[in-house]
């Protein structure tokens, strides 16, 4: 789940991040999709907002996962479990891309992706990561009950 891998992302990551996560992690500063969509809303709707949720989910996935390789190369379970995640990530992002190309005639959705963590100090890595898995943890919730 994405709170599981939220945990084990600040386990792995150690002091301060384990014991100040709510001053750490807290995502207010960073970018993130929107997703003001619910049960009320239209079907293509929710499902534009899910691919840009998704499609950001996978890049910043992918960077989170690039820097715990260099900074994190032991913890076998949190690569793991990242490598995990993105995969389910692409996986839902081909079939959200099918669905709107054969159900609404979209064949483009314009995705604004976070910021890069390269060339930033570990620290700064580390807690891009932390913002961006919070942050996960909150939205992806509220997409389930959206679904």
């Amino acid at each position: 789940t994405a709170q599981e891998l939220f945990s084990l992302y600040l386990k792995c990551q150690g002091e301060p991040f384990s014991s100040e996560a709510d001053k750490l992690c807290n995502p207010a500063g960073i970018f993130f999709p929107t997703f003001r969509v619910n049960r009320t809303s239209e079907r293509k709707e929710v499902m534009v907002a899910m691919y840009k949720l998704f499609a950001f989910l996978n890049a910043s996935l992918g960077n989170i996962t690039r820097d715990q390789e260099e900074l994190n190369p032991m913890a076998k379970e949190l690569l793991e479990r990242l490598h995990n995640t993105t995969k389910t990530t692409r996986g839902l992002i081909s079939n959200l891309t099918c669905l709107l190309c054969k159900n609404y005639n979209i064949f483009q959705v314009d995705v604004r992706y976070g910021d890069s963590s390269k060339g930033k100090s570990a620290f700064k890595k580390k807690q891009q990561g932390c913002q961006v898995l919070r942050k996960y943890v909150q939205v992806i919730g509220q997409a389930a009950r959206v679904l």
